[in-house]
């Protein structure tokens, strides 16, 4: 099989990209700039590997869940091009979002979802983060408080309110994401919000909300009316 090197200069991905700009190239052909080099034992090019890999996890969407284990199951895919691919993702997750930095102030809950969505949303295991506040709704930071099981995450009032204390924190919101794509709170979402709740009312730590991430959507406690 032909290397890239060896087709007409207008073909090969990198010639493209700069003559007619990065809309004009396939999805094989921008994996193909990312990978580089194809497998020298089977003899494929860079675009022929970037096309086994769309062939095996069906699109760029696929290919950005999958795991380093997962992507070096593909001959030619070592740990360095895996931890490169998931490099370019994280990337794409992190501009794909919407800044929600230290010092700006919360108004409503699709501010947190734009936050948050792209980099949630492809998450195989529920992701629970709090989002410290001051007295007026200013960010402080976001902790990661647990990340669980592919259906549930194990939050316990403690943990999440160690760091608010540590923090001096005046309010907290909380974000977790549903694996599944969908969602609609669980009744374990609801009792959970419940005690978290309850203990923000003892410590005199305002509860804000609780946003669901989803895929392509979100559910705000508060919006619903599930705060109580």
């Amino acid at each position: 099989m032909r290397k890239i090197k060896d087709w007409p200069e207008a073909e090969r991905p990198r010639e493209k990209i700069l003559l007619q700009g990065s809309a004009a190239l396939t999805d094989a052909e921008l994996l193909a700039l990312v990978l580089r080099t194809g497998d020298a034992a089977s003899k494929t090019s860079a675009v022929d590997q970037a096309r086994v890999l769309l062939s095996r996890f069906r699109n760029l969407r696929g290919l950005a869940r999958a795991t380093t284990a997962e992507l070096s199951e593909t001959k030619g895919i070592g740990p360095a091009k895996a931890a490169e691919l998931q490099a370019v993702f994280e990337i794409a997750r992190r501009f794909g979002g919407e800044d929600l930095q230290p010092g700006a102030r919360y108004t409503c809950s699709s501010e947190v979802y734009r936050h948050f969505h792209e980099r949630l949303r492809d998450h195989r295991k529920e992701v629970f983060i709090a989002l410290l506040l001051d007295s007026k709704n200013r960010v402080l930071r976001e902790v990661r408080i647990s990340e669980g099981s592919l259906n549930a995450s194990i939050v316990h009032p403690r943990e999440v309110f160690a760091p608010v204390v540590r923090e001096s924190a005046a309010a907290v919101l909380f974000v977790h994401n549903h694996p599944s794509g969908d969602p609609t709170p669980s009744r374990e979402d609801l009792e959970l919000t419940r005690r978290l709740r309850e203990a923000g009312e003892l410590m005199g730590v305002r509860v804000l909300d609780h946003i669901i991430i989803g895929s392509g959507q979100y559910v705000s406690f508060v919006d619903r009316g599930l705060m109580g």
